[in-house]
């Protein structure tokens, strides 16, 4: 049913006029609360507390789907953490986690305060269902009824979300990691109340490495330092997790210093990609190509974009600014990415440097000249590439750390892919 005809069903129930019930649910909605739920909440707000249908049935987590409107479960509160958010211009204070019973578990959103805690045994009646990323997710609102339970429920689930950066995913909430700051810096970042200062860095343990930002900041949080954040939330930043700290997260010292594992994750190109997005990953492959836009560039000296025919895509007509940066097209037989390296390593797979590169340009009076050269030593070779791995809409890229030549024998490395491809 769309939304005007709900709308139009509240007015006549309750009495009111149709435009003022339409844009109440349409804020509801757009904020994702389920359709039902919304329903309820304008018709308590109206004075109708009637529900306007029967009581939602109760389901094991493994039940519910994106087709249930509300339902009622028995859980274990896995997580529960604070984060502020912003809805209509005002800040509210919500409550998220996860939920387990001994079928499955599931996110959870709560918007009232409940006073829920991990480890914590309860009835949610008439808990509101939403699909989230594909999946379904539970909001325990206003018309939820909540009670705790003294006897406890067994789950085959770790209780308190403890976890270890390489299990850490998009959409993970309320978790507790114990970190070495990798590398951090203050900026200051144009936030929804303005001029906001933020860190923002990496950190890792012996399982991997990932970005942060830390909303609020920490003194504890500084290079080298091995601290414990718990309830920190992650999210999607260019296409890898990122470890977000937020103003309700707690941050302290640790005694013990936690070692960051030296080695990245190998994988081959296809199976990476297929992540979605690695951060801290190391490819094997042939450079097959290098594509355009590479060599000698111009960037804008505003935003740092590179420059087409003096055009910046934000800036409009600008003086570019030159610069060295090689765009490869990586391939292992199993799928291609897109290597992208910095001036630096360029500048050791050109075998100069800027000036070199520009004195070369001008004698041949073409600026293509440099990545000419740079085909002729790469293209068709083997190359060993470690760094962070994004996919989008445009395909799949690899931000170089480093590039090198594969050591490895190419005969062993072909024989080895014919097994896997007979097998």
């Amino acid at each position: 049913m769309e939304l005007d005809n709900h709308a139009e069903d509240l007015a006549s129930d309750l009495g009111i006029d149709k435009e003022e019930v339409k844009a109440d649910l349409q804020n509801l909605v757009e904020y994702s609360v389920p359709i039902d739920e919304a329903k309820q909440s304008l018709r308590r707000k109206y004075g109708d507390d009637t529900g306007g249908g029967s009581a939602p049935s109760s389901k094991d987590i493994e039940e519910i789907t994106t087709d249930d409107g509300n339902v009622t479960i028995t859980a274990v509160v896995l997580t529960a953490g604070e984060r502020s958010i912003r809805y209509q211009g005002d800040d509210h204070v919500i409550v998220e986690g996860r939920l387990a019973d001994e079928t499955g578990a599931i996110d959870y959103t709560a918007w009232e305060d409940f006073g829920l805690s991990a480890g914590d045994t309860v009835t949610a009646g008439n808990a509101g269902v939403r699909e989230w990323d594909g999946e379904p997710e539970l909001n325990l609102g206003e018309s939820t009824s909540l009670s705790f339970l003294e006897e406890s429920l067994e789950v085959p689930y770790e209780i308190g979300g403890d976890a270890q950066i390489a299990d850490l995913q998009t959409g993970d909430r309320a978790v507790s990691v114990d970190v070495q700051i990798v590398e951090s810096e203050r900026r200051t970042i144009d936030g929804r109340d303005g001029e906001t200062e933020i860190q923002s860095g990496v950190l890792g343990d012996e399982s991997g490495r990932l970005p942060f930002t830390c909303w609020a900041p920490d003194p504890e949080i500084e290079p080298g330092a091995s601290v414990r954040i718990e309830n920190a939330y992650v999210r999607e930043f260019r296409g890898v997790p990122e470890v977000n700290v937020s103003e309700f997260s707690v941050v302290s010292s640790l005694e013990t210093e936690i070692e960051v594992g030296s080695d990245a994750t190998t994988m081959g190109i296809g199976e990476a990609v297929a992540t979605g997005g690695v951060y801290d990953v190391e490819l094997v492959g042939n450079v097959i190509a290098v594509r355009d836009g590479s060599g000698l560039i111009q960037r804008c000296p505003e935003c740092n974009r590179v420059v087409q025919k003096g055009q910046c895509r934000t800036h409009g007509s600008v003086d570019g600014e030159d610069d060295l940066r090689v765009k490869a097209i990586l391939d292992d037989g199993t799928g291609t990415v897109t290597v992208v390296l910095d001036d630096e390593l360029t500048e050791q797979v050109y075998g100069g440097d800027l000036e070199d590169a520009l004195e070369q340009a001008r004698e041949a009076m073409d600026q293509e000249v440099v990545a000419d050269t740079i085909r002729e030593k790469i293209v068709g070779r083997e190359y060993s590439v470690r760094g962070h791995l994004s996919v989008d809409e445009y395909g799949a890229n690899l931000d170089a750390e480093t590039f090198e030549e594969s050591a490895a024998d190419p005969t062993v490395r072909a024989s080895s892919f014919l097994e896997e491809v007979r097998a």
